[in-house]
C-alpha cells in the first residue's frame, strides 16, 4: 500500500461497522480488474474507490475526461479519477448482471441489478478547501469525492459513512440477502470459488452454475492475508484447510522466483489428488506435491546418497539419511520459495525441523496444517515437543477453524456418535493446538444409512448392491468409495464388484490410486485421510475396535472413515463390537 492507501484502510477499518466488508487491491470479475477498495454493506450495495495520493501542486490541468499531472518535472496526461472508478464499477456490474439471480426480474428496472451501486475517489493529499479553490470540483461532481481532511482520524464514524453512500447514484433495490452475497462474491473474487464437486482447487469456469460455492469469509480472509512468515492453521475435518493451502500454493505459484513450491503431507493418495489438481491448472512445475517418504526417497537420489534397503524399517531410515545428508551439507537446505504441510498432526517432531530447513530464508514462508481429531497413524498421539522447539516460529500466528462445511449434519452426527468421547477439547502446549470440537455448518442431507447384517461376509454383496442402487440415482462411479479397516476386507469387496461387473479399482499400494478415474475407489480407511467422496460405504465397523486395539485410536479412524462423505453415508455393520453397539438405534 501506498502511505494514503494505508492510512484510508485504517479509517475504514476503525469507522465502519462491523456489518461492512472491505477487499483492498484485489482483482475483481471476468476481467480482473484492479479497483483500490471495494465496499460492499448487505444493505446499502456496493462501492469501488479508487484513491490517489496526488498532491494538489501536482496537478497542472484537469477537466472531466483528463488530468494532467507533474511527474518527476514533467507532465503526465491520466484519465480523470472518477471515471477510472465508474468504468471499474461498470465491469463488475456487468458481470453480475449475467446471474438472474442478483437482477430485478420485471418492472421499470427489470434486468439491472437488485442493489445499489457506486464509485467515488479518495483524496489522501488534497482537503476539501484546495479541491474547491483550485476548481476541480467542476470536473468531478463534489459528492463523489472524500477528501484528506475528511478521513483524519477524528472524524465521526456516521460522517464518513454518509460521505461514502452519497457517491451512489440512487438508492432504490433492496437489501442483499445471504446466498445473493455469495454469488457477487462467487463472480467477483474467482479465486476464492469452492466446486460443488469439492475438489481442492478453485475452479476457472466461465459458466454461471446454479448453486455458487465460496470460501467463508474467515477462510477468504486467512488465504488473503497469510502473509510471510511460518503459520499454523489448525482445523476440524471438512472446514477448509486443504482448499485454503491450495489458494496460497496458486498465488504464490504466480510470483517470479527460481525455486519452486513444495506441498507435502503423510498420505500418499492426498499427495496424488493435489498434485493432479495442480496439473490441471497448468501449475505442476511450480508446486511439488510429495507425499513425504517418496520426497525423501528424491532427495537422496538427486543428491547421490545411499537409499535404503528395503525392511521393517526402511522408511525410519530413509528420513534419517536426509536428515544426516542435510547435516553433513550433502543435501542443500533452503531448496523452495516456500514450504506447506498438509496433515501435519502426523508428521514427527524430526519431520518438521528437517522440512523447516528446506523454506528459503528471503520468503521464509511455511504453513502447516493441523487436525488432532484425524490424528490416527500414532505420531503425535501426544504431542511432547512444541513448534517452536523444532524451528516453527508461529507463536501468534496460529488460526482456528472450527465450522465443518464438508458433511451433512446427518454424516456428522453419525460420525461424532462413535467418536464424540474421543474428541472432546484437550488444551495442550503454549504453541500447540488444542483438540477442538466440530461446528457443524448446518447443512441437512439424507439420513446415513446404517445396514445391519447376520455375518461379515454379507457386507460386500450388501455395499455393491447398494453402490449400484446409488449410481441408479445419478451418482457417477468415480463419487463412490469403499473405506475398509484391512486389506483382507478390501480383497472381499473386490470379488463381490467384480461379480456385479461395477467399475472400480481397489487402492493396495502406492500408485494404485488414480483420483480421475470414474471409477469406485476400494481403500483402507487410513488411506483415505484427506480424501473426499459424495458417496462412501464404511465397511467393517461391527467388529470395531480390535483387540489388543486403542479404543481412542480406532474411533478416530472411524471417524475420518466416515467423515469422507460429502453427500451419502452407508455404513455396514456385522458383529457385537463396541462401535456397533453405539451406533444402534440409527439407520435400519
Amino acid at each position: 500500500m501506498t502511505a494514503g492507501e494505508r492510512r484510508l484502510a485504517e479509517r475504514l477499518e476503525q469507522k465502519l461497522d462491523d456489518d461492512y466488508l472491505l477487499w483492498y487491491d484485489v482483482p475483481v470479475g471476468p476481467k480482473q480488474t484492479h479497483p483500490d477498495f471495494v465496499v460492499i454493506h448487505p444493505r446499502r450495495g456496493i462501492l469501488i474507490l479508487e484513491t490517489k495520493d496526488w498532491r494538489i501542486d501536482t496537478v497542472q490541468e484537469a477537466n472531466r475526461q483528463a488530468w494532467t499531472l507533474l511527474v518527476d518535472g514533467r507532465p503526465k496526461v491520466v484519465a480523470n479519477p472518477a471515471l477510472q472508478a465508474r468504468h471499474c464499477a461498470i465491469q463488475v456490474v456487468h458481470a453480475l448482471e449475467r446471474d438472474p439471480q442478483l437482477v430485478h426480474a420485471d418492472g421499470p428496472h427489470a434486468g439491472k441489478l437488485a442493489f445499489p451501486w457506486g464509485s467515488g475517489v479518495v483524496f489522501t493529499n488534497i482537503t476539501r478547501k484546495q479541491f474547491e479553490q483550485s476548481g476541480l470540483d467542476q470536473t468531478i461532481d463534489a459528492h463523489l469525492v472524500i477528501c484528506k481532511d475528511e478521513m483524519l482520524e477524528s472524524a465521526e464514524p456516521e460522517a464518513l459513512q454518509k460521505r461514502l453512500w452519497d457517491m451512489f447514484p440512487h438508492s432504490f433495490g433492496h437489501a442483499m440477502s445471504m446466498p445473493q452475497l455469495d454469488r457477487v462474491r462467487w463472480i467477483m473474487f474467482p479465486e476464492v470459488r469452492v466446486p460443488v464437486q469439492g475438489s481442492l482447487l478453485p475452479a476457472d469456469s466461465e459458466e454461471l452454475p446454479d448453486i455458487m460455492r465460496v470460501m467463508d469469509l474467515q477462510q477468504e480472509q486467512l488465504a488473503r492475508s497469510l502473509g510471510e512468515g511460518h503459520r499454523v492453521i489448525h482445523g476440524v475435518a471438512g472446514s477448509g484447510k486443504t482448499m485454503i493451502l491450495g489458494y496460497r500454493a496458486e498465488h504464490l505459484a504466480q510470483a517470479p522466483s527460481a525455486k519452486p513450491i513444495l506441498v507435502l503431507c503423510y498420505n500418499e493418495p492426498l499427495a496424488v489428488k493435489l498434485a493432479a489438481l495442480f496439473a490441471l491448472k497448468g501449475l505442476e512445475h511450480r508446486v511439488h506435491v510429495r507425499n513425504f517418504h517418496r520426497w525423501c526417497r528424491q532427495q537422496l537420489v538427486a543428491y547421490g546418497q545411499p537409499v535404503p534397503a528395503q525392511g521393517h524399517d526402511m522408511f525410519d531410515r530413509m528420513v534419517d539419511f536426509v536428515i544426516r545428508g542435510v547435516e553433513r551439507h550433502q543435501i542443500p537446505p533452503a531448496q523452495y520459495q516456500a514450504v506447506m504441510i498438509d496433515e501435519g498432526h502426523d508428521f514427527r517432531p524430526e519431520w518438521f525441523k528437517l522440512v523447516a530447513q528446506m523454506v528459503d530464508p528471503d520468503t521464509n514462508s511455511l504453513l502447516v496444517l493441523y487436525d488432532s481429531a484425524q490424528n490416527i497413524y500414532g505420531k503425535s498421539k501426544a504431542r511432547g515437543f512444541s513448534f517452536k522447539s523444532v524451528g516453527i516460529q508461529a507463536a501468534g500466528r496460529t488460526t482456528i477453524l472450527k465450522i465443518n462445511y464438508r458433511n451433512t449434519r446427518q454424516i456428522l452426527q453419525t460420525a461424532n456418535r462413535v467418536a464424540a468421547d474421543f474428541l472432546q477439547p484437550d488444551a495442550q502446549d503454549d504453541d500447540g493446538v488444542p483438540l477442538v470440537q466440530p461446528i457443524s455448518c448446518g447443512r441437512d442431507g439424507q439420513p446415513s444409512l446404517i445396514v445391519r447384517l447376520p455375518s461379515p461376509r454379507d457386507e460386500p454383496g450388501k455395499i455393491a448392491e447398494l453402490l449400484a442402487a446409488a449410481h441408479e440415482e445419478g451418482h457417477a462411479w468415480g463419487d463412490m468409495a469403499i473405506l475398509c479397516r484391512d486389506h483382507e476386507a478390501m480383497d472381499q469387496c473386490d470379488r463381490a464388484l467384480w461379480q456385479r461387473k461395477l467399475p472400480h479399482r481397489v487402492r493396495r499400494r502406492s500408485g494404485d490410486f488414480d483420483p480421475l478415474a470414474d471409477s469406485i475407489k476400494v481403500m483402507t480407511m487410513h488411506a483415505s485421510k484427506g480424501l473426499e467422496f459424495p458417496v462412501v460405504a464404511v465397511a467393517g465397523v461391527g467388529r470395531m475396535p480390535r483387540e489388543g486395539e486403542d479404543v481412542a485410536a480406532e474411533a478416530r479412524l472411524f471417524y475420518v472413515a466416515a467423515t469422507r462423505a460429502t453427500q451419502k453415508l452407508v455404513v455396514t455393520v456385522a458383529g457385537d463390537g463396541e462401535f456397533g453397539r453405539s451406533l444402534a438405534g440409527e439407520g435400519g
